[in-house]
């Protein structure tokens, strides 16, 4: 058992709640909350710091969304369009995931620890990251993604899914969660996706899908046209999308956990079916901005609740939870910064935890003990203001705690 103090404690709670000079108690759970001198009196025999001016205490942040295979990418790929990015994906793609070795990919991940992050949603394409992420002490929720639309290779494209899915289950741990990703409707046959989400249901795994990235999907799932049309019939000989957008959605119900990433371009019915299943958003703003596609409309999410991703950095220029959260703050220019600020923090570790089927994400008695300390720069005279300085003034944190260790 242990205690750590600080001058602010954010616990990211229902009511929002900000503790002023307060103090935790906590082993691999989060034992007791309260003011610093309450829990000194309480547990004399523990040994306690006074709390340090301007220090934070809040939970650790979740990135809902991450792929770390193409952590090799920095200006390689296409940015501006969704359909030159895609094409430089393709053409670059064996020369990218050979460059994100074990070395790489768990450089980025000591890095995104350093910046906050203590559980991610990992999306994993070829599972050549899992080592990396079984040797890292943040939380993992590990996607085993399922893609691909030809009719003819369906059986084998399943057969490597369920090795990579089974070969996770091995390593199934507290910290190591296997889970199922379905790449999008636009790449996943409709067969494929009905035997997938079978398989999600029998042992209630986790899912998560991209849906409706971008204008150029929009216009290809809807209509059979666009710059898609080329993309398929240039590498897959394929005229016709596999499926639409309601259709696809119409398959995941009965999911417990379960999240769509992106819906920029997602209709109003498309959204009341998420909203139906349940399901969270997971949102990528920068990935949105640099593929030049729609910003997230947070106010037609209505109560679906939003996380906040990374995506990779084939799509971004960081996996800094704090860099994506001051990105999403001046991009969603039109909400209040205090209020918004709020509503980031939450999306950023509450959110993401029960996206994710976790107990983790608020600092309160019972959730996981999974902690960030850092310190802001000065002083902050309104309590109120402080989710908005979080935001704005932090790059890298001071300690980490996971399940209650030092990390």
């Amino acid at each position: 058992m242990k205690i750590i103090s600080a001058n602010w404690i954010v616990t990211c709670d229902e009511n929002n709640s900000i503790i002023e000079n307060g103090a935790v108690v906590y082993d691999e759970k989060i034992l007791e909350i309260g003011s610093f001198l309450e829990i000194k009196e309480k547990y004399p025999n523990l040994e306690i710091e006074e709390p340090k001016e301007n220090s934070i205490l809040m939970p650790g942040l979740i990135n809902s969304h991450v792929h770390l295979e193409f952590s090799g990418n920095t200006t390689t790929l296409k940015y501006g369009n969704f359909y030159s990015w895609l094409t430089s994906v393709i053409k670059h793609r064996e020369d990218l995931i050979n460059k994100a070795d074990k070395k790489l990919i768990s450089t980025k991940l000591d890095r995104m620890k350093k910046t906050g992050t203590t559980t991610i949603g990992a999306i994993s394409s070829y599972s050549f990251d899992i080592e990396a992420c079984l040797n890292s002490p943040i939380n993992k929720v590990f996607f085993c993604e399922v893609i691909g639309s030809k009719a003819d290779m369906i059986d084998s494209l399943f057969a490597d899914f369920k090795s990579r899915l089974n070969n996770a289950k091995k390593f199934a741990s507290k910290n190591f969660i296997p889970a199922i990703a379905i790449h999008s409707p636009y790449s996943v046959h409709p067969f494929l996706l009905r035997e997938t989400l079978k398989l999600a249901r029998e042992e209630n795994l986790a899912v998560s899908t991209h849906f409706l990235e971008s204008k150029e999907e929009f216009d290809w799932l809807h209509r059979d046209e666009g710059s898609l049309l080329e993309f398929f019939k240039n590498f897959l000989n394929q005229e016709k999308a596999v499926s639409k957008p309601m259709d696809f959605l119409n398959q995941f119900t009965n999911l417990k956990n379960l999240s769509f990433t992106h819906c920029v371009e997602a209709s109003d019915d498309d959204l009341e079916k998420i909203k139906s299943l349940g399901a969270s958003i997971n949102h990528c703003v920068t990935s949105n901005r640099l593929l030049n596609n729609t910003k997230l409309d947070l106010n037609r999410l209505k109560d679906i609740p939003f996380t906040i991703g990374t995506d990779g950095l084939s799509s971004n220029n960081s996996l800094s939870m704090f860099d994506e959260l001051r990105n999403a703050l001046m991009a969603h220019y039109d909400k209040n910064v205090l209020d918004f600020s709020k509503i980031l923090l939450k999306a950023a570790t509450v959110n993401g935890s029960r996206a994710l089927g976790l107990n983790k994400g608020v600092i309160e008695k019972d959730f996981d003990a999974d902690m960030i300390y850092f310190n802001l720069p000065d002083s902050v005279e309104n309590k109120n203001e402080l989710p908005m300085h979080i935001i704005l003034h932090t790059k890298f944190v001071d300690k980490v705690i996971i399940g209650g260790k030092d990390a």
